[in-house]
């Protein structure tokens, strides 16, 4: 799916802040949902625009994470519980706090995942999601 410009050690990554970890995490999460939809679609660029930002909001987010968060090993558990713990200082204006909250762990993972080098892991995850709504 990606290509990698970067392989960070685990050992690294793990002392990332969970925020960075998010930061870069939302971005890897943003193209795949658009990368997905312009492969599958051929809607105009505005109808993208409109189905990729409900997909990246924390609402929806959340939707995936319900499905794919039984799926997490040991190591993403513990990424993802740093993410929905650690400190923000942005809020969200259409999610709860929870849902915030929870995206951001989400986010996480996916940057850890994304920075390792482990982008096998992220489709996994995220074709999961896909075949849970056949």
């Amino acid at each position: 799916m990606f290509s990698l410009l970067t392989n960070v050690a685990p050992e690294r990554a793990k002392n990332l802040s969970p925020v960075t970890l998010a930061f870069v995490g939302d971005a890897v999460y943003s193209l795949y949902v658009r990368e997905k939809l312009a492969l599958s679609t051929d809607y105009s660029a505005g109808a993208l625009q409109k189905i990729t930002s409900a997909e990246v909001s924390a609402h929806g987010q959340n939707g995936l994470l319900e499905k794919i968060l039984p799926l997490f090993t040991e190591d993403e558990l513990s990424v993802y519980r740093r993410g929905r713990n650690a400190k923000k200082t942005a809020r969200s204006k259409s999610a709860t706090v929870a849902e915030y909250n929870r995206s951001t762990g989400f986010e996480a993972v996916l940057g850890y995942l994304y920075l390792t080098g482990n982008v096998d892991r992220i489709d996994f995850l995220l074709g999961a999601q896909d075949e849970n709504r056949g």
